[in-house]
């Protein structure tokens, strides 16, 4: 395999060979591939491992594409789960949606996307739902490792754990309709040109690999009632989360932006750098705080238009002061009970995941070309509208 080859055609016969499989059962991926793979190829001045692995990725969700269809062909009563009201977490990257997510997620009536299968949402071809050994596990914690030993800093800003709940927005990647490798390169044709899109197809294929995880995990002998799903991302096209999910919960979490996308930035920057010698982390700033405004803009539109009975409003610094007090607004507009058991089930999961068990995060906002006076003229209305009232109260 060439990994200098980014061409299309190039990269898309390496993913058919993994499985000898043909059939992506439409074309809906190739428009986007192509604008990606452009992009990679000219823009993103990546180093040897930025090549290497980021074309080995783009192989990677062809061939996973590939043997959804191969799953969908085989076991077409997949397409006939159903999504019932789904928890839908959103709010600026660094806001506690994380830590709301995992919480929530260690409740056994939740279905909950683990890292490994959003990385890898489907098996082998040759699964048989009872082997205790899953190659995709072992590939998942591998390639945590190599990020981790790329840049041992990220452990101070993110939790990572393979087998841990995490963001659904790798599973919109694999249709590419996502901003999730924007998070790996700096690919500015491809990000233009992907925020200008329609991203139905999008969440469509975002639907069809929640119902396939959804019946993988029954055939493991999973019942849940729901699903925990939590992605910044979202608030880029919340309009589409409640097109593809009528009956969505969302639980939105806030925190000033001042805090927050300086940090998302330092998120980013320390990505950037594993795969490209030229990163430069006013460039992460500029992009990252720019999209972001657009996507809370968008989201407060969409409540404009639907009312805000859609939504739920929690602040970060109470969902860090009293935690399970959260959660109880949660359940409670949910309209489930939460019980003992899982009560006992989140206090367990948190007192594993303090925050002070891991070291600390530091950045400055000149870093990354921010200045406070810049970000508060970006997100004037959603400050006045979550933040400034909210402090005055």
């Amino acid at each position: 395999m060439d990994d200098s080859n980014f061409d299309a055609d190039a990269v898309v016969a390496d993913a058919q060979a993994v499985d000898g499989l043909k059939d992506f059962g439409d074309d809906s991926y190739r428009e986007p591939l192509e604008k990606l793979l452009w992009s990679l190829q000219y823009e993103a001045q990546l180093n040897a491992i930025g090549k290497s692995v980021l074309r080995q990725r783009v192989v990677d969700i062809l061939a996973t594409r590939l043997r959804v269809q191969s799953y969908l062909s085989r076991y077409p009563e997949i397409l006939e789960e159903q999504i019932e009201a789904p928890l839908v977490i959103v709010g600026l990257p660094r806001t506690g949606t994380t830590m709301l997510h995992r919480t929530i997620a260690a409740d056994h009536r939740m279905y909950a996307p683990l890292w490994y299968e959003v990385r890898f949402p489907c098996p082998a071809l040759d699964w048989d739902f009872t082997a205790a050994g899953d190659r995709r596990i072992t590939e998942a914690k591998a390639e945590m490792q190599a990020m981790v030993d790329g840049n041992p800093e990220l452990l101070a800003i993110h939790p990572m754990d393979a087998m841990g709940p995490d963001e659904d927005i790798m599973l919109l990647e694999q249709s590419f309709y996502s901003f999730n490798i924007q998070a790996f390169a700096n690919i500015p044709s491809f990000d233009q040109w992907i925020e200008s899109q329609d991203h139905t197809p999008g969440y469509r294929y975002f639907k069809v690999l929640l119902q396939f995880l959804q019946w993988q995990k029954k055939r493991s002998g999973q019942q849940g009632q729901r699903w925990v799903l939590k992605a910044p991302h979202h608030l880029h096209y919340m309009d589409l989360v409640f097109k593809v999910f009528p009956d969505a919960k969302v639980v939105q979490s806030h925190r000033d932006p001042l805090e927050t996308i300086p940090s998302l930035a330092s998120l980013i920057a320390g990505m950037w750098v594993i795969y490209s010698d030229e990163a430069d982390p006013k460039e992460v700033g500029r992009q990252w705080a720019g999209k972001f405004a657009r996507g809370m803009r968008h989201t407060m539109a969409v409540r404009e238009q639907l009312g805000d009975e859609r939504f739920l409003d929690l602040w970060f610094s109470d969902t860090v002061s009293q935690p399970l007090q959260e959660i109880r607004k949660i359940y409670d507009f949910l309209d489930m009970e939460l019980t003992e058991e899982a009560r006992a089930e989140m206090a367990r999961w948190q007192d594993f995941n303090r925050r002070e068990l891991r070291p600390p995060h530091e950045y400055t906002l000149a870093q990354f070309g921010f200045s406070e006076e810049g970000l508060e003229q970006q997100f004037r209305a959603y400050r006045e509208r979550f933040i400034l009232s909210h402090q005055h109260r």
